[in-house]
């Protein structure tokens, strides 16, 4: 998959995965606004209720309607919307999820040996998972909660507006500012929870580059050491934690007393008109029932809109460093490679690494069909990456190779390698069978191929040795070989 086909941007990049299931989406959003419907129904139905018990004269029969749509209201507008919502998600949400793994996998896999050699395997896999676990947080929570809250407010306006026009602009004017102020300071969460993810990432990142090499570090006697060597990250981490909590502690101070405000005047107005004789018992409960509703949701909603903005820190941060164009790609024409000698050809080659000195300059070498030819040179003098270079996981700064009269840029990458087998000089085994691992290089072999080519390589006879033969897993990078 090109890197054209996944956005950059964190919302055009959910749509991307989600926009193919329109009906679904369209559903969820309404159960979702609906269930914002309970809380101030039910407090129109106590309200309805308070209002008949005043006049029933000890008669409860005019209350049994009362109480039958308050149970309905429940199990419609909290029951069965919850419940469809939640099977709605456990539909769903792992299709999404399993979309953009093999997406982010396949743009991942897609990106040059010199992105991977500049950055830490924990810390890409680390910013992988923080996007994929965001997406699922967005989709399954955030905006289940908000579409709720705002259902609510809205049903709350217009309840309390019946009342008295006093309670719906207590409450839209305090619900503006509230909203607004947090959402002004949420700014500055954002950016320090962002700051918060950089630093884990970077922990990450060293926790497993310690962990994979758990080998050497053993060999070395340097447990303490490496122990030691996370101090900086740790407190790194730790400090952005601290400034972040910091902050949050500040702002749900101040949201708090902002709710304490509200309750205060619509309690001030509801004796004031209470006294007046313009509300009644019923208005009481319906008030403050909302008033309890809209309190409960507020401190809910801030707490999703919080969650939110580091979910969305955390996934800008990782779409920044995930989704780079890859350094090499194939040109919009490129065909597959057309190998049927193996004739090579470095045709004035001329190549540095970022930021050094050429390596090769004007290098110009034939090597025929059928030779066999020996690199030999000082370490750091060119040899791996003479042959890096033909395998194109590195282009070359001038000139250009040819592989049977075919210029290698002018091929797709995964042509040229299908036509080249190559031993790497570290050992590179999946944590996988033994089978598997050999099979990697033609997948469609078949089993005696791979026993053939085991033999051919003088392993046959060690595997059979094996309890699981073939089947023995090899364990991360063959350590358990």
């Amino acid at each position: 998959m090109s890197y054209h086909d996944l956005p950059q941007k964190l919302v055009p990049f959910i749509w991307h995965f989600v926009k193919d299931h329109k009906k679904i989406i369209f559903l969820y959003t309404i159960l979702a606004i609906s269930a914002g419907f309970w809380g101030p129904f039910n407090s129109f139905l106590i309200k309805q209720l308070v209002n008949t018990l005043t006049h029933s004269n000890g008669d409860i029969t005019p209350l049994i309607p009362s109480g039958c749509l308050i149970v309905i209201n429940f199990l419609i507008f909290d029951n069965v919307t919850w419940r469809s919502l939640a099977l709605i998600r456990r539909h769903f949400i792992p299709i999404i999820m399993y979309n953009v793994d093999t997406s982010l996998m396949a743009h991942l896999l897609n990106q040059s040996h010199q992105f991977f050699s500049e950055r830490l395997s924990g810390t890409i896999s680390k910013q992988m998972f923080h996007l994929i676990d965001g997406i699922e947080k967005i989709l399954s929570s955030s905006c289940l909660h908000l579409l709720r809250a705002a259902s609510l407010l809205s049903m709350a306006f217009v309840f309390s507006y019946q009342v008295n026009h006093v309670f719906c602009i207590i409450l839209l004017l305090w619900s503006l500012f509230f909203f607004g102020l947090s959402l002004r300071m949420s700014k500055k969460f954002t950016t320090l929870s962002q700051h918060q993810a950089e630093k884990e990432s970077i922990l990450g990142g060293q926790i497993i580059d310690s962990i994979t090499n758990a080998f050497s570090v053993s060999l070395f006697a340097r447990k303490d050491f490496e122990c030691t060597r996370l101090a900086p990250a740790h407190l790194a981490y730790q400090e952005a934690y601290r400034s972040k909590e910091r902050y949050a502690i500040l702002m749900h101070t101040i949201q708090g007393g902002l709710i304490a405000v509200m309750m205060a005047w619509s309690i001030y107005f509801l004796i004031y008109f209470y006294d007046k004789g313009m509300v009644g018992i019923g208005d009481f409960a319906l008030i403050l029932g909302l008033s309890m509703e809209i309190v409960h949701m507020m401190w809910a909603t801030m707490d999703q809109v919080d969650e939110l903005k580091k979910v969305v820190g955390r996934c800008r941060q990782s779409l920044e460093n995930l989704l780079q164009s890859p350094d090499i790609q194939d040109r919009p024409n490129a065909k597959r490679l057309s190998a049927h000698k193996g004739h090579i050809t470095f045709n004035n080659v001329t190549f540095h690494y970022k930021e050094s000195l050429p390596l090769f300059t004007n290098l110009s070498i034939t090597i025929k069909a059928g030779e066999k030819v020996g690199l030999v040179g000082y370490s750091g003098g060119g040899k791996s990456t003479f042959v890096n270079l033909i395998l194109r996981l590195f282009d070359v700064t001038d000139g250009a190779i040819l592989i049977d009269g075919q210029n290698i840029r002018d091929v797709t990458q995964n042509s040229l390698r299908e036509n080249i087998a190559m031993i790497p000089q570290d050992p590179s085994l999946f944590h996988r069978s033994l089978r598997e691992n050999i099979r990697y290089g033609r997948i469609d072999a078949t089993d005696a191929e791979v026993v053939e080519a085991a033999k051919a390589a003088h392993a046959h006879e060690f595997i059979e040795k094996l309890p699981q033969g073939y089947e023995a897993l090899v364990g991360e990078r063959g350590v358990k070989l």
